[in-house]
């Protein structure tokens, strides 16, 4: 496998990864925030995750594939470091992921709050004005300034 072979191959995995990535992120969508929110980060260690195959030419693979290969076929001793590179970079990303989550949560609780006290405002002041109470009473009222056909007549009689 010369150069160019190697960058075909591996261009091509990249495009298949990123598509089971776009798979998993729709079928995980359903789930709740705190549980899909991982398993996507472990998809993306899974497909991602590279391991070095070959040190002298600098070549690497990535680590589910090598480490699949070489259980199915038993041809290599590349499993142990395959898994090994996958372990590290599943620790790196769930570190960088736990740090995440926890930077958002007190702004995620703050933004909940400033949204419930905007909300309490609105309600407070969506309640209608005297004029508003009576205008929308001036037909349960027998408006006399309204005829029945919904024209405004000219005379306002007066009532009895």
């Amino acid at each position: 496998m010369n150069e160019h072979d190697y960058q075909l191959a591996l261009a091509l995995y990249a495009g298949a990864a990123l598509g089971c990535l776009l798979v998993g992120w729709r079928i995980t969508g359903w789930m709740w925030r705190w549980l899909r929110e991982p398993l996507r980060v472990l998809m993306a260690v899974l497909l991602l995750a590279p391991t070095l195959v070959d040190p002298a030419k600098e070549l690497f693979a990535p680590a589910l594939a090598i480490t699949a290969l070489d259980l199915l076929f038993k041809v290599g001793n590349n499993a142990w470091r395959a898994v090994a590179d996958l372990s590290l970079y599943a620790m790196l990303a769930f570190a960088v992921y736990l740090l995440f989550a926890l930077i958002r949560w007190p702004l995620e609780r703050s933004s909940k709050a400033r949204r419930r006290q905007r909300e309490t405002a609105a309600a407070s002041d969506d309640e209608p004005t005297l004029r508003e109470i009576l205008d929308q009473d001036a037909p349960a009222r027998g408006d006399t300034r309204i005829d029945h056909h919904g024209e405004r007549r000219l005379r306002i009689e007066p009532r009895l």
